[in-house]
């Protein structure tokens, strides 16, 4: 950047009067100001946004995460650069070796481990089909094929490693010396060699263990050789065969015979020709012997203390470590072999991984046979029943630690939330890191201390085949939720962690660089000149360099190569080197502080044990109280998702996830979900029927469970659904409540208390049902009247006058009335298309019944009898003043009860009588239908203003602009009410329409029979009047079987028929009730003339006879004229004023004028275009 040159007049006048750093300050405060408020505003911001907004995603969703592991592009060979070049290139092979062997560590744990534990997972066992295995086994070959690739990897990585350690450690005196080594341990590299066993010894124990896949493997073999017999069959060309048959021995043999350790440790180390030589290298066996004692001793002081952390993996490798030098050098050291052996007293097993348990006893016994020869059978046994007794005494002291691991974990939770909310103090910014680092390491210790519980006690139960109690299941449950816990609570404050992090890391790299400083020192101010002290300067120096950057694997692994040679000579003191290494052990740890706790909280192993879950809700259920803890759970549930996706043996590891899913959802259904929907819609019930006294519900006697506590629950995350579990039950209960609504409607506001009781009780936001809510006087439903039309007529009585229907009896104290406001209920529940329904039921009905009646009329008796009665009236109607005598009525009625009775005491036309009764019953329903319809309308229309002028909605809509959404709802509803006014102000004529219907049948010739009709009403009426009377005298006495007041049906059906046979002029023409009139005023007359002759004999008895009888006369008159003024009221209906003949003419009339209107419209409407 150029820099603008002052001219030499200027210069002199150029002094600084600090007037510019004042004004630099100044601006500063402001900015440093308006940060500071801007900051503030933002916080309220947020906080009103959102209570719950945290310093982190929810864990189960992490849209956005923090990744705290430290990375950086530079290579190993620009990590390691000293001037001294043979040091360097010692160094950078074994890093690169150590580096290589993590890849291939973390490729098998990610890939093939989960690849062959899952094989043959996810088909449901009902399911399976036919020839299933082998398909599943051809998709996984190619999977087995990469896998042989790894193993033949691994191999080769293993014979270098040994290879490049044995040259180093040569006890070839003539070959020249790399570097000095004597005082060189490169435990480092011995132990990532071990690791690399352990992968392959792995290996081993899943394929051993892993039955499916050797049936499968069979099976496959046998489908190859039947396609052998037949190649065209399977469209497979011959050739092809062979090589393939070939690779699947070789990979047979390679890696599903359980020898892929064995071989492994087998190869030949010693490099042909000039190359080094391995079995017959002293100085590397002593080295080799030496490190494996080292990395033990420190293994075993660790194990089963509360401080371990990855030492039982560690003493897999040592293991494995015993055995490639058994299989090497040949020679075994039996101090360190039962000292290996006694570890199994503490370790009695490891988790290998998933489900597979290490036993280390056979292990040893089957590879070191040499060994094994020198043990007594007693040890061994001794070893296995130390197993047993393990697995006891963890299952009895598992609720102690739950109980003390529940302590344990909560304050240490206690303590990340007040040691990570606290501001961090800059005087003690030191000790403020060392405590968090201490925190941070001790939320790992305890996360592997449980894992280790929860893994080791679950595997070896099952691999033991041994029963677990339920208490165990729930002690363990809670275990895995404490251990769900740990990683929450980093996740949940990994703002503050990140943070923290990278400062821990920078003060232990430090106080590493200050104690190597140290020792550099030392180094340099001691002037003896050696190559070994050279060798160790330099080492000191990579050291330096390697700490000096961010805290990555491979600078660490530099700086614990570096030290490795660093440290001989005597160039730290001991009270310097254990800090030292203690710090370096600290920087691992928070280093990959991240990557530690997911792997020591990986719940993947659940799915092998996922029968505990039923348990577990279970147990949920009876303690609602912490019920928030399911959520660990079922994120311990989906640890084992990433897992899956590895699986290779279907078509899409898809089909997996989705039966896992569905399988955990079931069980979560059937265990939790269906239980509390149950339980509350029980508790609801019996709350709202509590004046039932159904059961004890006294919380002191039967206990109470408090289960609202689940609907307090977040929605819990599983795969990419949320179960929300209020949501659950909400819509439960809604759906149940509608559903018995509907089916009993009556019983509406039972379910909105209940309704009303949920959202109290529980929260529960719950759905109005919006159905039609019925009326608590609700009567019979229409759909009910309507399927049984025939049940109804017989067995209710029509009142004209008030429009009602009475039940003729019944055995409750009360009798069931149906009114026109029931009708409306009904009609406005259903909708007004069931009217027309009920008219069509009706007319079936009436076809029925005029069938009976039609033969009744025709039956020779009566016939007879009727056009007897027509000739007698027509010869004597001239003296009888034109009217028909009583007493022939009254001949006729009696006459018929000779042609027989029924049981009950009926005459024919006792029955007759009835049958009419049930037609205008029947027309009394579609009358009632009809006003009810009209009455549901009016109900519904009174909003509208003015039922004369009602505006179009479609048109203003149209004005305004609106969209087409808008328009088209205006439109519907411009067209219901058209409807409903079209309906309240019209109403349908339903009698019209069945008098015409029936009519022309009627009045056809052929039923010339039906017209002597009108001759037997005379007789009926009679009949009807003591049938009336007797029910009426009935209603006084204390048996009222057969009691009634009304029963106008007789009426109106009398009435109806008469229309359908135009024969109310003949009806007429009898002048009926006249003659009946007369006749009971005649009586009366006589009796009243009688009763004043007999007034003066004074005889009291006979006295009251008369009076009894003047008023039995009475009744029978006013009981017929009732019966005449309701036969007047319903001939109304059927327009009794005209015959048939005139309305037929009153028709064509009408028909006349509408087409010479139509005509004169037309015409008009070229010149008129206003008159449309």
């Amino acid at each position: 950047m150029a820099v603008e040159a002052v001219s030499p007049d200027w210069e002199f006048d150029r002094f600084d009067d600090g007037s510019q750093k004042i004004h630099a300050e100044v601006q500063l405060k402001n900015y440093g100001k308006f940060l500071e408020e801007y900051t503030s505003q933002l916080k309220g911001i947020e906080d009103a946004l959102d209570e719950s907004i945290g310093d982190v995603w929810d864990f189960t969703l992490d849209p956005i995460a923090l990744q705290l592991l430290p990375y950086e592009q530079s290579s190993l060979l620009e990590l390691i650069k000293t001037e001294n070049k043979v040091l360097n290139k010692v160094i950078t092979v074994y890093a690169a070796l150590c580096c290589e062997i993590k890849k291939l560590k973390h490729e098998a744990e990610t890939k093939f481990y989960t690849g062959l534990l899952y094989y043959g997972e996810g088909a449901s066992h009902t399911s399976v089909v036919e020839g299933e295995s082998q398909i599943q086994m051809g998709r996984f070959i190619s999977f087995l094929q990469e896998l042989s690739c790894f193993v033949t990897r691994c191999s080769e990585v293993v014979v270098n490693v040994v290879n490049q350690l044995a040259s180093l450690y040569s006890s070839n005196k003539s070959a020249t010396k790399i570097i000095e080594s004597s005082g060189v341990h490169f435990q480092t590299v011995f132990e990532h060699l071990g690791e690399l066993l352990s992968v392959l010894l792995t290996l081993d124990e899943i394929i051993d263990n892993h039955a499916a896949l050797k049936d499968h493997w069979t099976m496959y073999k046998r489908l190859l050789k039947s396609v052998h017999h037949n190649p065209s069959k399977f469209s497979i060309q011959e050739e092809k065969l062979k090589p393939f048959e070939k690779l699947l021995l070789k990979l047979e043999g390679h890696i599903l015979d359980g020898m892929i350790f064995q071989a492994c440790v087998e190869q030949q180390f010693d490099a042909l020709g000039e190359g080094v030589s391995v079995s017959k290298n002293s100085t590397f066996a002593e080295e080799f012997a030496l490190n494996i004692r080292t990395i033990f001793t420190n293994v075993e002081s660790k194990l089963g203390e509360p401080a371990e952390i990855d030492q039982r993996d560690k003493y897999v490798g040592v293991c494995g470590l015993f055995v490639l030098h058994f299989h090497i050098f040949r020679t075994v050291d039996k101090k360190l072999f039962k000292s290996l052996l006694d570890v199994c007293k503490k370790v009695p097993a490891v988790t290998l991984t998933g489900n597979i348990m290490w036993f280390a006893d056979a292990f040893l016994v089957a590879k070191v046979p040499a060994a094994a020869k020198m043990l007594d059978k007693k040890s061994l046994q001794g070893i296995r029943t130390q197993r047993d007794s393990f697995l006891q005494q963890k299952a009895q002291m598992l609720v102690k630690d739950v109980q003390s691991y529940y302590v344990f974990v909560t304050s240490w939770m206690m303590k990340m939330e007040s040691i990570l909310a606290k501001e961090k103090r800059t005087d003690k910014f030191a000790e403020d890191l060392s405590n968090r680092c201490t925190i941070f390491i001790q939320g790992i210790l305890y996360a592997y201390s449980i894992s280790t519980i929860i893994k080791t006690t679950m595997n070896l139960y099952m691999s033991m085949q041994k029963p677990m109690t339920k208490t165990s299941v729930k002690a363990l449950c809670r275990l895995v939720e404490l251990l769900k816990a740990v990683e929450h609570t980093f996740h949940r404050r990994a703002m503050v962690v990140a943070d923290s992090v990278s400062h821990i890391t920078q003060h232990l790299q430090y106080q590493a660089l200050n104690s190597i400083a140290t020792a550099k020192k030392r180094v340099i101010s001691d002037k003896k000149y050696s190559e070994q002290r050279l060798d160790v300067l330099s080492a000191l120096v990579l050291a330096e360099n390697a700490l000096n950057g961010p805290s990555t694997k491979e600078r660490r692994l530099v700086v614990s190569l570096a030290l490795s040679v660093g440290t001989q000579m005597k160039t730290f003191k001991d009270e310097e080197l254990l800090p030292l290494q203690l710090v370096l052990k600290k920087l691992d740890l928070i280093s990959e502080l991240r990557e530690r706790v997911k792997i020591q909280c990986d719940c993947s192993f659940l799915y092998w044990h996922r029968a505990v879950f039923p348990i577990y809700l279970d147990d949920a259920y009876d303690h609602a109280v912490d019920a928030a803890r399911i959520h660990y759970m079922f994120s311990a549930l989906r640890d084992c998702v990433p897992a899956m996706l590895h699986a290779k043996h279907l078509e899409s590891c898809e089909q997996l996830l989705e039966n896992y899913n569905l399988e955990i959802m079931d069980v979560f259904k059937e265990h939790l979900l269906d239980k509390l929907c149950k339980e509350i819609e029980k508790d609801l019930r019996l709350s709202v029927h509590t004046h039932l006294k159904l059961d004890d519900r006294n919380p002191f006697k039967v206990g109470m469970k408090d289960l609202a506590h689940f609907f307090y629950l977040k929605p819990i995350r599983f795969f990419n659904r949320f179960i929300d579990i209020k949501a659950y039950v909400t819509h439960y209960l809604d759906k149940t409540f509608y559903n018995l609504t509907t089916v009993a409607l009556h019983d509406w506001a039972t379910y909105s208390e209940m309704r009303n009781l949920a959202t109290q009780r529980y929260g529960l936001v719950m759905t109005e049902a919006h159905l039609p809510s019925q009326t608590l006087e609700q009567g019979l439903d229409v759909l009910e009247i309507m399927r049984n039309i025939h049940v109804f007529v017989s067995r209710y009585l029509y009142n004209l006058n008030n429009q009602i229907f009475i039940e003729r009896t019944s055995n409750n104290k009360h009798l069931n009335t149906i009114n026109i406001r029931h009708i409306a209920n009904s009609i406005r529940t259903h909708g007004t298309g069931i009217m027309n329904t009920t008219v069509n039921f009706t007319y079936q009905f009436l076809r029925k019944k005029f069938y009976i009646f039609s033969q009744f009329m025709y039956d020779e008796h009566i016939k007879s009898r009727l056009i007897k009665d027509i000739r007698f009236f027509r010869e004597i109607k001239d003296q009888t003043d034109q009217k028909y005598p009583f007493e022939r009525a009254e001949k006729f009625n009696r006459g018929i009860r000779k042609l027989g009775i029924t049981p009950d005491g009926q005459s024919y036309l006792d029955q007759f009588r009835q049958l009419i009764s049930q037609i205008g019953n029947a027309m009394g329903y579609v009358r009632m239908i009809r006003s009810g319809g009209l009455h549901c309308c009016s109900n519904a229309i009174r909003f509208v203003p003015d039922l004369e002028d009602i505006v179009n909605f479609e048109e203003l809509v149209k004005e305004e602009g609106l969209s087409e959404e808008t328009q088209k709802s205006a439109r519907v509803l411009d067209s219901v009410l058209g409807d409903l006014t079209s309906n309240s102000a019209e109403g349908t004529e339903y009698f019209k329409k069945l008098v015409d219907v029936f009519a022309p049948e009627f009045r056809s010739t052929k039923n010339m029979h039906l017209r002597n009709f009108y001759m037997i009403v005379p007789p009926l009426t009679v009949n009807f009047a003591e049938h009336s009377i007797s029910c009426k005298e009935k209603l006084n006495k204390k048996n009222k079987v057969g009691a009634a007041f009304t029963d106008d049906g007789f009426a109106m059906g009398v009435a109806y028929i008469l229309k359908l046979l135009d024969q109310y002029q003949e009806f007429d023409s009898l002048h009926w009730l006249q003659a009946v009139r007369e006749k009971y005023l005649r009586e009366m007359k006589s009796m009243v003339k009688e009763q004043n002759v007999q007034a003066t004999s004074q005889d009291e008895k006979l006295m009251q006879t008369m009076n009894l009888t003047q008023k039995r006369l009475d009744i029978y008159l006013q009981e017929f004229e009732l019966l005449y003024f309701s036969l007047s009221s319903a001939r109304i209906f059927f327009r009794a004023d005209k015959t048939a003949a005139e309305e037929n003419q009153e028709k064509k009339d009408k028909d006349e004028v509408s087409k010479t209107g139509n005509g004169d419209s037309s015409s008009s409407s070229s010149t008129d275009p206003s008159a449309k």
